[in-house]
């Protein structure tokens, strides 16, 4: 009986303790409401099965307690009482994946109009690259990185040159624009992630990962990596800034391209980017 009655005090303080928490999602701030709707739904139902089969438990402890008299009645198979079961259970799962699947079919299959930005992490910061004028990222690999050519970008690839390079921890997005994030990483597996837009995607070494999204609400906020990357990993944060399509371009204008990155460099960095494009056969990460 004691048993009993603490199975049912746990539903409903964990019930109360959901209902009361402080702690419930940011407010969204890009086009993923879909998301928002794939974890509730996987919340009520999770919650619905938790709460119906700790109850019906505390209902058989008390009902089915050890009392004089009676016999335990042996049934080593129950057909119709599997097969409920097994339906039953399969209605949950179905309801479960059925919404992410949806939703993940919208979040990898990016519009025609989408706009790109490259995402680069490393231990512990994030650099970020948009294609020029030509709206083509050049290619890029870890075999062209060098002191002065941190983003690997191919110097023989014509669609590089005006790529406008950002090495700060500071990333501007027009408000209202889609945009397809090309993520890729220069060393260990991190993950892109800022909560407010709901969207997230690992970055794995060696291949490009990618997901779209569009911010929808002006503000700032941070991008944080949610893949353990060493032990700065706590450090590796950044900044989005929702602006107004007229400031993002002011601020995209102040930005250095590659083309400029290289008529500021020594003759002899020059020469290390040169031949490090030049001897880069494999390992490329591609034209976006």
């Amino acid at each position: 009986m004691p048993v009993a009655v603490a199975v049912a005090l746990l539903v409903l303080g964990s019930v109360l303790f959901h209902v009361f928490s402080p702690w419930w999602q940011t407010p969204i701030a890009s086009n993923w409401g879909s998301i928002d709707h794939a974890l509730d739904i996987t919340l009520w139902i999770c919650a619905a099965a938790f709460v119906v089969l700790n109850l019906f438990m505390a209902y058989a402890i008390m009902r089915f307690r050890h009392t004089g008299g009676h016999r335990a009645h042996y049934e080593p198979e129950n057909a119709s009482l599997e097969k409920r079961l097994t339906f039953w259970t399969a209605v949950g799962i179905a309801g479960m994946l059925a919404p992410g699947l949806i939703a993940w079919s919208q979040y990898v299959t990016v519009p025609k109009d989408a706009a790109v930005v490259e995402a680069t992490g490393q231990q512990w910061q994030w650099t970020f690259r948009f294609p020029g004028p030509d709206g083509v990222l050049g290619t890029a690999s870890v075999q062209n990185i060098t002191a002065d050519n941190s983003f690997g970008v191919n110097s023989r690839d014509p669609y590089g040159r005006d790529d406008i390079l950002v090495e700060t921890n500071e990333l501007h997005l027009p408000l209202g624009k889609p945009f397809k994030f090309v993520l890729r990483s220069k060393d260990v597996l991190h993950d892109f992630y800022v909560p407010q837009f709901r969207a997230k995607m690992d970055l794995v070494p060696g291949i490009v990962t990618y997901f779209w999204m569009t911010p929808t609400v002006l503000g700032t906020y941070e991008i944080l990596c949610a893949e353990l990357c060493g032990v700065g990993h706590h450090e590796m944060r950044g900044t989005v800034v929702v602006e107004p399509q007229k400031d993002f371009d002011a601020w995209l204008a102040e930005q250095t391209t590659f083309a400029q990155m290289m008529a500021q460099a020594s003759p002899a960095s020059i020469s290390a980017i040169l031949a490090s494009s030049d001897s880069c056969t494999t390992s490329t990460w591609g034209t976006y």
